[in-house]
């Protein structure tokens, strides 16, 4: 009977996997493909925030991000598809992931920190809270990382770490409660400037990137369910830790695209994009006054100083500095003054003076150069 047909023939261990197995190297193909995929689809945006100047903590944070991320699952790649791979060389290895993957969340986790106080007018609460959330995760993921082991697989199968104990399992439940407090803060932010500007939830979640919040939050979620729920078979079934890599991918990935989309100077986090331009503490007045050589000037009232900006200088028709009323600047009355106010607001009274932006505008009409055509 020839050896081909012979049915105790097995093969290798490095083809002979196990379901669990065989569909974790299947979705950590898929990591590693959303991993270049985003490098090099982000490449002309990196390029471009690159050459701007400053390096605040956010744009620090994002070239770090973008090539920390891809050379971390490139090497644990390597370790997972190389058949050469030892068992002596993994148990040596195996904390690679999880080290590396910890301090990749840290730095989404403080982007995230960072920006939800920066869209909440640097709150103090806000702070607290999202801060004391990032302390509990750096702590926990540090602690954590003490507690893996080498999933006990044949030699060529790979290099896998697993938890040693179920509640190792805080490792991603610290970071999936930061991004559930991040994404609940932002919708909270975005649903309040509703009442001061009206507009579809498309282009709410579009403006505010709220789909890029609930994208992190549904990948650690489910990262979840595989902790948590799902029971493995026994030691050698990696189950656990399926979605592990996928989840601290998008998790990356989306978190760059938060800081890209930050509206205005990444400095202390940005601004908040659906921003009114109204101002609501220290008012400054705009007047439009009559010019000395003609034209009309822009008066900005300011609390603390009054800027002139000359408009426009019209023709001279005569000389303005025989003229007695050349040195005269009309005055602005009560009722020539209409302030700028946001939809909804209520006019203010005497009482509470003006608010927001003041717009006057004095005109003179020389009748007698009229006359003489």
């Amino acid at each position: 009977m020839s050896n081909a047909t012979d049915p105790t023939q097995a093969l290798p261990p490095s083809l002979d996997l196990p379901p669990h197995l065989s569909a974790h190297k299947y979705f950590f193909v898929c990591t590693l493909t959303v991993a270049a995929w985003d490098t090099l689809v982000l490449s002309p945006r990196s390029w471009r925030l690159l050459r701007t100047k400053g390096w605040p903590f956010l744009k620090i944070a994002y070239h770090f991000l973008r090539v920390f991320m891809p050379v971390e699952f490139t090497i644990v790649g390597v370790a997972f598809f190389d058949t050469k791979w030892s068992i002596d060389t993994c148990s040596h290895f195996y904390l690679f992931e999880p080290i590396c993957t910890a301090i990749l969340l840290a730095v989404c986790s403080a982007v995230h920190v960072i920006r939800i106080h920066a869209i909440y007018d640097k709150s103090r609460n806000v702070l607290t809270v999202m801060g004391g959330l990032f302390a509990l995760q750096v702590i926990v993921t540090a602690i954590c990382c003490g507690f893996y082991r080498v999933t006990p697989l044949l030699e060529g199968q790979g290099c896998i770490a697993e938890p040693k104990h179920n509640w190792v399992g805080l490792y991603w439940l610290s970071a999936t409660l930061l991004y559930t407090a991040s994404l609940v803060l932002a919708l909270q932010r975005s649903f309040r400037s509703l009442k001061d500007k009206p507009t579809s939830y498309w282009k709410l979640m579009l403006r505010d990137g709220l789909n890029l919040y609930a994208a992190i939050w549904a990948v650690n979620m489910v990262n979840m369910l595989f902790w948590f729920i799902i029971t493995p078979t026994g030691p050698e079934d990696p189950i656990r830790v399926i979605v592990t890599s996928m989840a601290a991918v998008l998790t990356t990935s989306m978190t760059l695209r938060i800081i890209l989309a930050v509206r205005g100077s990444l400095a202390n986090g940005g601004s908040f994009a659906g921003r009114s331009g109204h101002a609501q503490s220290n008012p400054s007045h705009a007047v439009s006054r009559p010019a000395p050589q003609g034209g009309a000037i822009l008066s900005l009232q300011h609390p603390q100083q009054t800027y002139n900006v000359p408009l426009g200088v019209e023709p001279k028709a005569r000389d303005w500095a025989d003229d007695k009323e050349s040195d005269q600047i009309a005055e602005v009355k009560g009722d020539d003054v209409f302030p700028i106010e946001e939809e909804g607001a209520s006019t203010p009274t005497h009482e509470e003076g003006p608010r927001g932006v003041q717009i006057t505008v004095d005109t003179e009409t020389d009748y007698d150069a009229f006359a003489k055509k």
